[in-house]
């Protein structure tokens, strides 16, 4: 169970990084308003317990940001919208952000910087460049090399979330989705990533697109 405390301390310092000090209303509105979003009765992973994974990533990758700060709140709008059937969840979220974070004091350009990276999510494939970009995109795909336990724990949680798909056409789907990560020529982008995380998370794609396979 998420710390919900905790949480609410972690999104006041980075909005507060984000902005001029001392600048813009109380965080606390603002984090109980997400908070209540990470909750929603329809999510199975996408819950606060991924929010706070994402979250401590980012703090292991944090050397590798432009603004850490701006890669934090990303992370806490990336998946504030989710319906499991909907397929704007991240442009829905992107619009979240820009209509918060200004209300909220966080100046234009860092605002178009979060809601930037929130839309990033979509493909998880930044820029060479992109260090914000790359931060995020590995934060929210670490959960591809968790121990095989965990993984286990994931893919369930996020057939779950997927119930109403027919298994056959889940299977489908969810197997065209690990064979285009398997394809591509790295799935983390940071030095980190692809030193720590890169060969696990191949091993758990291979090993659930054989087990949906089956």
């Amino acid at each position: 169970m998420a710390d919900l405390d905790a949480l609410r301390l972690r999104f006041a310092r980075a909005l507060e990084g984000a902005r001029a000090p001392g600048d813009g209303p109380d965080p606390a509105p603002y984090a109980d308003n997400l908070l209540t979003r990470w909750q929603e009765p329809q999510r199975r992973y996408h819950t606060t317990a991924h929010l706070t994974a994402v979250l401590d990533h980012i703090d292991v990758l944090e050397k590798y940001a432009a603004d850490p700060d701006v890669v934090r709140l990303a992370a806490w709008f990336h998946d504030a919208v989710y319906l499991p059937e909907r397929s704007e969840n991240e442009e829905r979220s992107a619009h979240l952000a820009e209509r918060a974070l200004p209300e909220a004091g966080v100046p234009a350009p860092k605002t178009a910087e979060v809601a930037r990276l929130v839309r990033l999510t979509v493909t998880h494939d930044p820029a060479d460049d992109d260090r914000d970009g790359q931060v995020l995109c590995d934060a929210d795909l670490a959960i591809l090399a968790a121990p095989p336990s965990a993984y286990a724990v994931y893919t369930a949680e996020v057939r779950e979330e997927y119930h109403f798909v027919p298994s056959d056409a889940f299977r489908e789907g969810r197997s065209a989705i690990l064979r285009q990560l398997l394809d591509l020529p790295r799935l983390f982008r940071t030095p980190y990533g692809r030193e720590h995380w890169e060969p696990t998370a191949r091993y758990n794609l291979a090993a659930e697109l054989d087990l949906l396979s089956a």
